[in-house]
């Protein structure tokens, strides 16, 4: 007997609930598709409530999940690129909480309702540097599927999310390093601080 959806979805929620609840060490042995699995089924349970919850009530959902999820000072030190070393560890804090923030309140913004949709798992590949890819795609009724693909790498936390590859190949990082450095060199870390707090108020009104 096929199990009912909504049945299923509430499974894979509690499942990946009490993995996060788990020690580190125990939560480090998860699968780089089991972080991203578990990450979906988040995004289609505040979809499926996204009315109820609001943009605050999603944003507060999505946060402890994403910042388990994904290693988010790393992908700040990604975006930012080279002029990161040249900052100080109070800017480099500054901007880590900064681009979280925004992090969070963009898939909080982005996600705000359901038509049906659904995350298929395509399969995993393990990189020449011992990342692994997770390659996905959304599944959209009467409309074309879209292809994500996420980077993880491992470390002191497990596998966690360094990229997501839009359409399967667009690194999201890189988009946002040309964005950030034209910020950067308008003025400095101060002028990218402001510009993702300006964002992050912006999505959550």
């Amino acid at each position: 007997m096929t199990p009912h959806p909504r049945r299923a979805l509430l499974a894979a929620l509690a499942a990946t609930t009490a993995a996060l609840a788990l020690p580190r060490t125990v939560r480090a042995q998860a699968r780089p598709a089991a972080v991203v699995e578990g990450f979906h089924a988040t995004l289609l349970e505040i979809m499926r409530n996204a009315r109820a919850l609001g943009i605050q009530g999603r944003e507060r959902r999505l946060r402890p999940v994403m910042e388990a999820a994904f290693n988010l000072p790393a992908m700040t030190r990604i975006a930012v690129g080279p002029p990161w070393s040249g900052f100080s560890q109070a800017e480099q804090a500054a901007l880590v909480r900064a681009f979280s923030d925004w992090s969070i309140a963009t898939y909080a913004s982005r996600f705000d309702g359901y038509g049906g949709e659904r995350f298929e798992t395509l399969g995993e590949t393990t990189l020449g540097n011992g990342d692994r890819l997770v390659r996905t795609q959304l599944l959209r009724p009467n409309d074309a599927p879209v292809q994500l693909n996420y980077l993880l790498r491992n470390g002191e936390g497990g596998w966690r999310i360094v990229d997501i590859y839009l359409t399967g190949t667009i690194s999201e990082l890189a988009s946002r390093r040309a964005e950030f450095t034209s910020l950067l060199r308008e003025g400095g870390p101060a002028r990218l601080l402001a510009e993702l707090r300006r964002r992050t108020e912006t999505l959550l009104r």
